[in-house]
């Protein structure tokens, strides 16, 4: 495959991201279908038991219309099926969350604005705030990975392990830390709190959130039998959690990005010339991992290099 042209590599990639993108439509489709099916009948069978006692108390087409206005509302956040602690949407800690789900591109969709001055809002404050954003993360992990390898770099030295066998540890260990931390464990809290979701769902919340995805599908508690200032610690917390564990989550992919093998990868389906020192250096190029394996001169196996 080494001799295919540039733009033979390129239709190759995309044929094979269609492909996937087919076959988990496909997988999708098999499992979500029955599921939503039987949740259509269930309902149309409650509108029809409904209909059928209390039909005569109401005009025609009044139950379809205070539905078709719920909905509406609860497209927006608002809904009236809460307790207190729901009673304003938009209060600080909500606020905060909000605004905290548009820098981070999580976008849960459990909020929208309903003004037309609260729509420009964020379409300017996202505007300015998106690039600040990656400034910060920017920033941040530049100052972070150089921290982060220390543990690898005592490892390889310690081991006599190769660069990229070096490099790789490090990536899985980062990548396992960041999946305990930020994943397991905040879904093991979330489990325990909240007693109508299972691990599996907290465990999918945890991702989507980090992963930026957020469907909006489950959301913390939404402050269903909690006090008022639980639930709004509850946003608080979730606030730094998206915060950190998306800081995290980029360190994690930064790590994986620079291994050889993708860069090998990503060279493959690049156009065509020699290799650049940091394309053959891969992870071990960057100042930030910097792993090698200690010359014949080195310390004893036993002493750490400083970080």
């Amino acid at each position: 495959m080494g001799g295919l042209r540039p733009w033979a590599r390129y239709m190759l990639l995309v044929v094979a991201h269609l492909l996937a993108m087919g076959l988990g439509a496909v997988v999708l489709q098999a499992l979500e279908g029955p599921p939503a099916l039987q949740l259509q009948t269930q309902l149309q069978a409650e509108l029809a038991t409904f209909q059928a006692d209390y039909g005569a108390c109401l005009p025609p087409g009044a139950l379809e219309e205070l539905l078709g206005v719920a909905l509406r509302a609860q497209a927006h956040g608002v809904s009236s099926l809460g307790n207190s602690s729901e009673a304003s949407n938009w209060n600080l800690p909500s606020a905060l969350l909000f605004t905290a789900s548009i820098l981070t591109t999580t976008g849960y969709g459990h909020m929208a604005p309903l003004s037309a001055g609260g729509k420009a809002f964020c379409v300017v404050y996202a505007s300015l705030g998106l690039p600040a954003s990656l400034v910060l993360v920017a920033t941040l992990r530049h100052c972070l990975l150089p921290v982060l390898s220390c543990p690898g770099t005592w490892v390889a030295a310690r081991w006599q392990l190769a660069p990229a066998q070096a490099a790789l540890l490090q990536a899985a260990g980062l990548g396992l830390l960041v999946a305990c931390i930020f994943v397991l464990l905040p879904a093991l809290v979330l489990w325990g709190l909240q007693g109508d979701c299972s691990l599996l769902e907290a465990i999918y919340f945890c991702f989507g959130s980090l992963s930026t995805i957020g469907l909006g599908d489950l959301l913390p508690s939404q402050g269903h039998g909690l006090h008022p200032v639980i639930y709004h610690l509850g946003q608080l917390a979730l606030l730094g959690y998206l915060l950190l564990g998306l800081l995290a989550m980029l360190l994690a992919v930064e790590t994986f990005s620079e291994l050889p093998q993708v860069r090998a990868m990503v060279k493959f389906f690049g156009p065509s010339g020699s290799m650049t020192p940091e394309d053959q250096g891969g992870t071990l190029g960057q100042d930030e991992l910097s792993l090698s394996t200690p010359p014949p001169d080195a310390p004893a196996a036993g002493q750490a290099p400083a970080c």
